[in-house]
């Protein structure tokens, strides 16, 4: 039987972008929306359109993508967005080199529409792009928030932030491992809804931050 990938969805309060998201789930693949402390019913639109729902109450990004990543059942795991800014239509261009064994971790590249990525959110990420590559000697053009890998691998990194420095302390952690890393372009738009993280200078510093703390 051929593989077909979980993608944990981080929610916090997005009961606005939810029917877009789930809409667009290519046909197998599972959705488990990780639910941080939402108050606007995000957790349940999400059980009620067919999502797995688990609920992960210590706040922080990373608490509820590890939440999410021990609820998966399938041996891939697609992690993304779930505020409408990614298309979750491309997500097998993200997870079908690790189906194949050919990659290890692939990101996916935000090719960004006029105005969805602000100036500040895309400085930060040049730096953390350039700080990884003095660290570590990998050059990425994104510490991509869409990304696939095999679950048992990735719980086997021992991945320990909880907050933002999630997504790039899993990278630094399989480059230590010698994984292969890949990046394939993929969409990003306005997200839907307001934004509580990058799409305002104050969350790009905290992440910023947090990611330099797991360097």
């Amino acid at each position: 039987m051929a593989l077909v990938p979980d993608v944990v969805l981080p929610v916090l309060d997005e009961a606005e972008a939810l029917p877009w998201v789930l809409g667009r789930m290519p046909g197998g693949y599972s959705a488990i929306v990780a639910d941080n402390g939402s108050t606007d019913g995000s957790a349940e639109l999400a059980r009620e359109l067919g999502a797995t729902v688990v609920h992960e109450p210590r706040r922080g990004f990373g608490a509820a993508c590890f939440a999410g990543l021990r609820a998966a059942q399938d041996e891939v795991v697609c992690f993304m967005d779930c505020d409408g800014s990614l298309d979750p239509a491309e997500l097998p261009v993200v997870a079908t080199p690790i189906l194949r064994g050919s990659c290890d971790l692939l990101l996916g590249t935000r090719r960004a529409d006029a105005g969805a990525w602000p100036r500040h959110a895309r400085a930060g990420n040049r730096l953390l792009c350039a700080a990884l590559r003095h660290r570590s000697g990998i050059e990425l053009r994104d510490i991509g928030p869409m990304r696939a890998a095999r679950r048992t691998d990735l719980l086997a990194l021992g991945i320990r932030d909880r907050r933002f420095g999630w997504p790039l302390e899993m990278v630094v952690r399989a480059v230590d491992a010698g994984w292969r890393i890949g990046e394939v372009d993929v969409a990003y738009r306005r997200r839907t809804g307001r934004s509580k993280v990058t799409g305002t200078l104050s969350g790009t510093v905290r992440t910023v931050r947090d990611m330099a703390e797991a360097l």
